[in-house]
């Protein structure tokens, strides 16, 4: 139990009990106060008012005035009647006084009359003894319930003075035992505490503390130093730049190479507002931006131009006595990637012309093939025709890869060429179909069309937009199975015009979705006979026109490859 809520329920408690001992007596005083109040307003008056008359009775014949007093008295005591009898009692004592009127000399009338007057003495004597017996009782009553409750009051607060000190005094005194071991270095010391008051909650975080001050005893401060120098240095040899950020993007440390592509010197950030530094240098700025992830950026350092691939690698902790892990900072690498982005170039440079250089033989083999088709030219025989069909298939493959070589250095030169217009979607689609009835034939695959009526126009590639939907067709006859069919859609959805073509191969497996568009990716297991270059060429065709490309597929039912293109609105 808390503390607090012990201090409440006793403190509570005693002031409740203490105010029904003030109640109690309260009560009981006002019981006698009242009885005591009565004796002397009614039983008392009477008396005296009968005594009176007593006296003035002894002189009734000597003094003339007596006869007034006793009339006088009289007359108070009619208007002082209070106890049972003594009503009756103030009538007889009327008519006695009434003869003695008549006749003060009559001893039989003053006889009678002092003798009313002793019996109303003698109620109202008797009602003073009933009262005060019954206020003697009263006292008793309020004796014993007064002895109760201040016993109880007493108790508590016995019990209160008894434990609350020690609940309060011996945990602080183990407290002050325990952070004077941990002044001695005696950082094995720990509180333990029942129950879940606030003790119980600082022990716990004194038991952290000591736990992480043993950690950081049995760490030599020399060995911290060395270790933290050993790691300064192998940051400075590293031929990469490498900053340091803690957890609020303030930077910590800065290796020589990074100094050097910043163009800073290292006095330069030595009592320095690295905030006015980063508003200085643009380069540091654009470095130690983390909004956007992981990229290259191209720097010139070393009198030319260099591409630097950045690195966000966050730094956590779990700390002592904890279980989650805290971000402490992020350290920034900056791997040169120059030397890759050259032979990138060199590469993009030699397909390109190697690609072009292929186009001339390739068309001449297959004019060749043409010519020899010719009758002018002469009768194959049946050996010399399967010759000659291979030789086509081989031109054509060949032809297809140099036309796939070139579009993908223009993909990488970024020099896409497109020659966009106005188009009716029909063409494109018959210009794919035609193109791949023969394939589909050879595997006795049934293309099957669904194309909406009354499409909309796009603005396109032509050219292009056909070879990617030829692209998708071949692929589906490909990896579809023998006597299958495939099946061409082209549908108007909302402000878009969407192509997609599905086929009932093997599917794809969803690891593999995320990677079909990326450049010379093969799905393992897969028919390797192109170069794995069709789908990223594709990709960055539909994605130059605005449009948008993608491929839903399960395993055993089949893959749909898509593609949209935004509509013309008239």
């Amino acid at each position: 139990m808390k503390i607090k809520t012990k201090l409440y329920l006793g403190i509570g408690l005693l002031f409740l009990m203490i105010l029904i001992l003030a109640s109690v007596s309260t009560l009981f005083l006002n019981s006698l106060k009242k009885d005591t109040e009565n004796v002397l307003a009614a039983n008392y008056n009477s008396i005296e008012y009968a005594r009176n008359m007593l006296r003035a009775s002894d002189q009734i014949n000597s003094d003339k005035e007596s006869l007034n007093e006793l009339e006088s008295n009289f007359n108070k005591q009619k208007l002082n009647v209070t106890e049972k009898g003594e009503e009756g009692i103030t009538d007889q004592l009327s008519i006695s006084l009434a003869k003695l009127k008549e006749n003060p000399n009559d001893l039989g009338a003053v006889t009678a009359f002092r003798s009313d007057l002793v019996r109303l003495m003698t109620v109202n004597m008797e009602a003073i003894v009933k009262k005060s017996d019954h206020a003697k009782e009263m006292g008793n009553h309020a004796f014993v319930w007064i002895s109760i409750i201040g016993a109880l009051c007493f108790l508590i607060s016995f019990v209160l003075f008894v434990n609350l000190p020690n609940n309060i005094a011996n945990p602080i005194k183990k407290l002050s035992e325990s952070i004077g071991e941990i002044s001695l270095q005696n950082y094995h010391q720990r509180l333990f505490f029942e129950g879940k008051s606030e003790f119980a909650d600082l022990a716990r975080s004194f038991n952290i503390m000591a736990e992480r001050l043993q950690e950081y005893s049995n760490s030599k401060l020399d060995e911290i130093l060395e270790e933290k120098k050993r790691v300064e240095t192998l940051i400075n040899s590293m031929h990469d730049p490498v900053i340091g950020l803690d957890e609020n993007n303030n930077l910590i440390f800065i290796n020589d190479e990074a100094l050097l592509v910043a163009g800073l010197k290292r006095s330069e950030l030595i009592n320095s507002n690295i905030q006015d530094i980063l508003n200085q240098n643009d380069l540091l700025r654009n470095v130690l931006n983390l909004n956007g992830s992981d990229s290259t950026m191209k720097i010139f350092s070393n009198n030319k131009e260099s591409y630097f691939e950045k690195q966000i690698i966050p730094m956590e902790i779990t700390p002592t006595g904890e279980f989650e892990s805290q971000k402490i900072g992020e350290v920034i690498v900056l791997r040169d990637v120059t030397m890759y982005k050259e032979l990138d170039v060199a590469k993009t440079n030699f397909i390109a012309t190697v690609s072009h250089e292929l186009r001339t033989p390739i068309a001449s083999i297959q004019l060749s093939s043409e010519i020899l088709k010719h009758p002018r030219t002469g009768t194959l025989t049946g050996e010399q025709k399967k010759l000659l069909e291979g030789i086509e298939e081989d031109s054509f493959r060949l032809l297809k890869i140099t036309s796939e070589l070139l579009n993908i250095s223009q993909v990488e030169t970024g020099n896409i060429k497109l020659y966009s217009q106005i188009s009716n979607p029909e063409p494109i689609i018959e210009y794919a179909l035609n193109s791949t009835r023969m394939q589909a034939e050879q595997k006795h695959i049934d293309i099957q069309t669904s194309i909406g009526e009354n499409l909309p126009k796009v603005y396109v590639d032509e050219e292009k937009t056909a070879w990617v939907l030829t692209n998708f067709i071949t692929n589906a006859i490909r990896y579809s199975p023998i006597n299958s069919e495939i099946l061409v859609n082209v549908r108007k959805e909302h402000d878009f015009l969407i192509f997609s073509v599905q086929d009932h191969g093997k599917g794809i497996d969803s690891a593999y979705k995320k990677k079909v568009f990326d450049r010379y990716f093969q799905i393992p297991g897969s028919l390797r006979s192109g170069t794995g270059l069709g789908l990223s060429i594709s990709k960055e065709f539909i994605e130059n026109q605005g449009g948008k490309i993608g491929v839903e597929s399960e395993l055993g039912i089949g893959s749909t490859f898509y593609f949209r293109l935004p509509i013309v609105n008239a």
